[in-house]
């Protein structure tokens, strides 16, 4: 599955993929299979995006188009 959505959210924050694998504590190389659907996204670096984006992690997941998170 490819994340588009985590490039745009990154790309509208004008980060670089390596600022955002720092916060994950991972490698650029990783952070970079995560865009791209190479390799799955662990539920932990998920929710924290979530979070860091303020958006709903349905929202990442293209499962909604609606960027708000539900409380």
């Amino acid at each position: 599955m490819y994340f588009q959505r985590l490039k745009d959210l990154r790309e509208d924050k004008d980060m670089k993929q390596v600022q955002i694998a720092e916060l994950l504590h991972i490698q650029q190389t990783v952070y970079s299979r995560y865009e791209r659907g190479v390799q799955n996204i662990p539920l932990e670096h998920l929710l924290f995006l979530a979070d860091y984006y303020n958006v709903s992690t349905d929202f990442i997941l293209g499962r909604t188009d609606n960027p708000k998170v539900n409380k």
